[in-house]
C-alpha cells in the first residue's frame, strides 16, 4: 500500500511541476491567443476577421522561446512579418501543377536557408514555413492583403499578450531554468560520487557524465542569455544580480566537480583496500548532491532551505580518516585525498553561499557583478545579410538542410496531388515539422510522429463514436491543442499523439465523416514521414562523421587556450581576469558541443560511423584533459601557489605544442615534428621522483607550509604528467584516424 501511495505521490509531484513549467504557461498562452479572437468573431459576427487574427497569432508563437524578452519581442516581429509576406504571395499562386511546384520549392528554400542566423532564426523560419503550407488549407472571403494584415496583427496581438504574461511573472523562466540547473549540477556530483567506486561500471557512467555536461552547458548559455540580456533601463535589480551571483557559483560548483585525480591504480588500490575511504567521502557528495535537490525544491522559500549540520558531520569523518592515513606509509594517497577533501570543502563553500544568496534579501554592491564584463560571455550573433548568400554551399549543413527540404516538399505535393489525397498540404506539414538537418532526430521524430498519430487516431475515433457533441469537441480540441504544444519538447511521441486529437476534434465540428479524416491524417502522416526519411538518406546527407573533425578542433583549440590562461594566472596571479573565466566557458561549451556530436553519430547508420572506437577515444581523452584542467583550475585559485617555475612552464609548452599538432594533423592529415610519440617525457621522470624523495615518509612531523607545499608540487606535476599523456595519446589518434 505504501509503494502505492509512494507511486501516486511522485507521480502528482510530477504534474503539478508540469503545470507550474513555462512549457505549460506558454500553452496556454497560446490557447487563450488563438480560441478568444475566434470567440469574439462569432460573437460579434465577424468570424473571417476572427479566424485571421487566430493563425496569426499560432502563427507567430514558435518564435516565443526561452530567452531575454527583448530577443522573444524581435522574434515574434519578425515572425510576424514573415507570415504576413509569405500568405500575401500565396494568395497569388494560382498556377498549374508544373509551375507551381518550383515556386514552392524555392519559397521553401528561401525560408529555411533563414536558419543559418542561428536557433531562433530556425524558429522564425519555422513559422514561415509553418504559415506557407497551412495557407494551402485555408480559403478567406477577404481580400488577400486584408487577410495578410490580420494575420500580422494576429502576430501583434499574440506579442501583446505575451507582454502582459512576463509583467504578470518576470521571474519565471529564470527560476525554472535555475531548478533544473540545481538538479542537474546535483545528478553531475552524484555521478561522480559513484565513480568513486571501483566496483561501479565506469564506462556507463562516465557516458552518462559526458551527457550530463552536455545538458549543462546547454542550460548554462540559455541561463546566460536571460540573466545578463534581461537588463532594465534603471540597471539591474537586486533580484538579478542575486540570480546571477548564483548562476556563476553554479558554474564553479561544475568546475570543482570534474577536478579529480588522476592516479585512478593507486586511488582504486586505496579504495578496494580501505573502502571506508569511498564511503565517507560518497556520503560527503551525496550529501551535497542531496541539499541541491532541495534547494530546487525549496524555489524562493528561504525557510526549506537545507541546514548545514548533516554536511558538516560529513566532513568531520571525512577529515578523520584523512588524518589517520598521513600518519602510515601512505605519503602520496594521502596527498591525493587530501587534495580531493579541499576540493569538496571548496564545493561546500560554493553550496553555502547559494544557500546565503538565497536566503538573505539584500547583497552588497561590491559583490556585484559588472555587466560589461557579463555580456562578454554571450557570444554575439552574426546577423549581416550576406551571410545568408554566403551561405550557399553545399558544404553547409543549412544549405544541404534546406535544398534536401525544398526537394522533398516538392515531391510531396505532387503525390499529393496526382493521387488525390485529401489535403496534400498535410504531407508538407509532416515534412516541415519531422525534418531535421540531422539524420537521428529526424528518424526519431519520423518514427514518433508515426506511433503518436496512430494512437491519437484511435482514441479520437473512440472519442468521436461515443460522444457526439460539438461544444464537446470544441473544449477537447483545445486542451488536446494546450497539451500538445506543452509537450512538444519533452515527449515528441505524446505531443503528436495530442495534435492528431486536437485536428481530428477540430474538424469533427465541420466535416460529419470524421473515420474519413482520421484516415487520411494517418495515410499523411505515414507517406510524410517515409518521404522525410529517405530524404535523409539520399538527398545531399548530412553525416555527422563529415562534421566530426571540425568539433574535434573547435575543442582541442578551446582547452589548448584555457590551459594556456591557466598558464598565465599561475605566473601572474592576482584577480582574476574575465579572459580567463571566458576561455574556461568556451572550454566546457566546445567539449559539450563535442560530445553531442558523438551522440549524433552514435544514432546514424553503422555505414556512416567512421573510425567510431576512435573517434570515442578522442571523446573521451578530450573530456579527461578537461577535467584535469579543470582540477588545476580549481587548485590555483583557491590556494596561494609558489612561483610558476621555468619546468612548469616548458611542461606546459610541451602540452600545447601536442594540442596544435592534434589540429595540424586532423586539418592536413600530416603532423610536424617526430613520429614517435612518447607519453613518458624526461621533463616529468626527473621532477615526480624529486617530488617523491622527499622527506615525505612522515607526514606526521612535517609543518602545515611543508605541507602543503607538497600537496601543491604533488597536484601540479601529477595533473601536468597526466595533460601531457593525454595530448600525445590524442596526437596517435590524430595521426591515424580518417574522417574524410
Amino acid at each position: 500500500m505504501s509503494t502505492v501511495k509512494l507511486f501516486i505521490s511522485e507521480n502528482f509531484k510530477e504534474l503539478l511541476q508540469f503545470i507550474k513549467s513555462i512549457s505549460f504557461s506558454k500553452a496556454i498562452r497560446v490557447g487563450i491567443a488563438v480560441t478568444l479572437p475566434v470567440l469574439i468573431g462569432i460573437e460579434l459576427g465577424y468570424l473571417e476577421i476572427g479566424l485571421a487574427l487566430s493563425f496569426g497569432a499560432f502563427w507567430s508563437s514558435p518564435s516565443d522561446v526561452i530567452g531575454s524578452f527583448r530577443h522573444k519581442k524581435l522574434g515574434i516581429l519578425i515572425s510576424a512579418t514573415l507570415v504576413m509576406i509569405v500568405s500575401f504571395i500565396k494568395g497569388y499562386l494560382h498556377f498549374e501543377l508544373w509551375l507551381l511546384l518550383p515556386v514552392l520549392g524555392l519559397i521553401t528554400f528561401a525560408i529555411a536557408l533563414i536558419s543559418v542566423y542561428g536557433f531562433r532564426a530556425s524558429l522564425i523560419s519555422f513559422t514561415g514555413l509553418l504559415a506557407f503550407v497551412l495557407s494551402f488549407s485555408l480559403e478567406s472571403e477577404l481580400e488577400i492583403y486584408q487577410y495578410a494584415l490580420l494575420l500580422g496583427a494576429g502576430g501583434l496581438w499574440y506579442l501583446l499578450l505575451s507582454k502582459l504574461w512576463y509583467r504578470i511573472n518576470p521571474k519565471a523562466e529564470t527560476e525554472e531554468y535555475l531548478s533544473v540547473t540545481y538538479l542537474l549540477t546535483a545528478e553531475f556530483i552524484e555521478t561522480r560520487g559513484k565513480l568513486m567506486d571501483p566496483n561501479e561500471d565506469h564506462v556507463k557512467l562516465q557516458s552518462q557524465l559526458l551527457k550530463l555536461q552536455s545538458d549543462l552547458t546547454t542550460n548554462h548559455e540559455t541561463l546566460r542569455e536571460i540573466l545578463i540580456l534581461s537588463r532594465k533601463a534603471s540597471g539591474w535589480s537586486n533580484y538579478q544580480n542575486k540570480r546571477l551571483l548564483i548562476f556563476a557559483q553554479l558554474i564553479e560548483m561544475l568546475e570543482t566537480a570534474i577536478a579529480n585525480p588522476v592516479n585512478y591504480d593507486r586511488m582504486d588500490a586505496l579504495f578496494t583496500a580501505h573502502p571506508q575511504y569511498v564511503k565517507r567521502f560518497q556520503d560527503l557528495i551525496f550529501e551535497m548532491s542531496s541539499q541541491l535537490r532541495m534547494i530546487s525544491e525549496a524555489g524562493n522559500d528561504h525557510r526549506k532551505l537545507p541546514k548545514n549540520a548533516a554536511m558538516s558531520e560529513c566532513f568531520e569523518n571525512v577529515r578523520h580518516e584523512v588524518a589517520l592515513l598521513r600518519e602510515t606509509e601512505y605519503y602520496e594517497e594521502y596527498l591525493m585525498l587530501q587534495n580531493l577533501l579541499e576540493y569538496q570543502e571548496k564545493q561546500s563553500e560554493k553550496l553555502k553561499r547559494i544557500k546565503k544568496l538565497l536566503g538573505d534579501h539584500t547583497i552588497a554592491e561590491t559583490d556585484f557583478i559588472d555587466s560589461k564584463k557579463a555580456r562578454r560571455f554571450i557570444a554575439p550573433q552574426d546577423y549581416d545579410p550576406t551571410l545568408y548568400f554566403r551561405s550557399f554551399s553545399f558544404k553547409s549543413t543549412i544549405f544541404r538542410h534546406s535544398v534536401r527540404l525544398a526537394v522533398t516538399v516538392m515531391i510531396g505535393y505532387a503525390l499529393g496531388s496526382i493521387f488525390a489525397f485529401q489535403n496534400p498540404y498535410s504531407i508538407l506539414l509532416i515534412i516541415i515539422v519531422i525534418m531535421r538537418p540531422s539524420y537521428g532526430l529526424t528518424r526519431n521524430r519520423a518514427k514518433d510522429r508515426m506511433i503518436g498519430t496512430l494512437i491519437g487516431g484511435a482514441i479520437a475515433f473512440g472519442v468521436v463514436f461515443l460522444i457526439q457533441n460539438p461544444y464537446v469537441y470544441a473544449i477537447m480540441g483545445i486542451i488536446s491543442l494546450v497539451f500538445a504544444i506543452s509537450l512538444v519538447q519533452k515527449n515528441y511521441k505524446a505531443s503528436a499523439t495530442f495534435i492528431t486529437l486536437s485536428v481530428v476534434f477540430i474538424y469533427a465540428i465541420l466535416i460529419p465523416d470524421v473515420l474519413d479524416l482520421i484516415k487520411f491524417r494517418i495515410l499523411d502522416t505515414l507517406v510524410g514521414a517515409g518521404l522525410s526519411y529517405a530524404a535523409l538518406l539520399w538527398l545531399w546527407p548530412s553525416w555527422e562523421f563529415v562534421e566530426m573533425k571540425e568539433s574535434i578542433e573547435k575543442s582541442v583549440n578551446a582547452n589548448k587556450d584555457f590551459l594556456h590562461k591557466i598558464t598565465e594566472y599561475y605566473r601572474l596571479k592576482g584577480n582574476i581576469p574575465t579572459s580567463y573565466n571566458i576561455a574556461r566557458k568556451q572550454a566546457f561549451l566546445e567539449t559539450s558541443n563535442l560530445s553531442s556530436a558523438f551522440q549524433r553519430m552514435t544514432q546514424e547508420p553503422k555505414s556512416k560511423q567512421r573510425e567510431m572506437d576512435k573517434v570515442y577515444e578522442l571523446v573521451v581523452l578530450n573530456h579527461n584533459f578537461l577535467a584535469s584542467l579543470a582540477s588545476l583550475s580549481t587548485y590555483i585559485k583557491h590556494y596561494d601557489t609558489t612561483e610558476a617555475s621555468e619546468r612548469f612552464i616548458t611542461a606546459t609548452e610541451k602540452i600545447e605544442n601536442n594540442l596544435e599538432r592534434v589540429v595540424q594533423c586532423l586539418q592536413n592529415k600530416t603532423c610536424d615534428g617526430p613520429t614517435v610519440f612518447s607519453d613518458n617525457d624526461h621533463l616529468f621522470e626527473t621532477q615526480l621522483p624529486t617530488i617523491n624523495s622527499l622527506e615525505i615518509s612522515n607526514l606526521g612531523s612535517q609543518n602545515k607550509e611543508t605541507v602543503r607545499g607538497l600537496q601543491e608540487a604533488h597536484l601540479v606535476w601529477e595533473q601536468l604528467e597526466w595533460l601531457f599523456s593525454i595530448s600525445c595519446k590524442m596526437l596517435k589518434l590524430a595521426e591515424s584516424v580518417e574522417l574524410d
